[in-house]
């Protein structure tokens, strides 16, 4: 089951009409996340495969995940931030058992997001399920 900030999320594209309005939405979720700060956009934290520069900073404390992140394209920073409603405050055995594809699907964005954002979206959760892994 998705964190409820997620299913928040959930409610709020189900009242969104069209695509254009959701792409609105994901673009101000990303202006409203806060900066990640410039020490930890590092190498390490840089995720390959995506076209935009993408950082995910990943931090577990007592098996929970959080974690923050940036991109310099700002609707791939709305989607950092539906990935950390979606998954920031799991366990780490939960977070595979999360459906990235099905949730995503939940707010209508799976087919309008353009095949680089796609894969820069899938790249960002292999990230966010190594870190489970480890």
């Amino acid at each position: 089951m998705a964190q409820p900030n997620f299913e928040h999320l959930v409610e709020t594209f189900e009242f969104l009409d069209d695509w254009e309005d959701r792409y609105r939405h994901v673009i101000d979720l990303g202006k409203a996340m806060p900066n990640m700060p410039e020490v930890l956009k590092v190498a390490t934290t840089k995720v390959d495969g995506c076209a935009s520069r993408v950082w995910l900073h990943l931090r577990t404390n007592n098996d929970v995940l959080t974690f923050v992140g940036d991109s310099d394209a700002i609707i791939v920073k709305g989607l950092i931030a539906i990935l950390i409603n979606l998954y920031s405050g799991l366990k780490l055995e939960e977070i595979n058992g999360i459906d990235p594809v099905l949730e995503l699907e939940r707010l209508g964005l799976n087919e309008h997001l353009s095949s680089q954002r796609s894969n820069g979206l899938r790249a960002m959760v292999e990230r966010i399920r190594e870190t489970a892994i480890t």
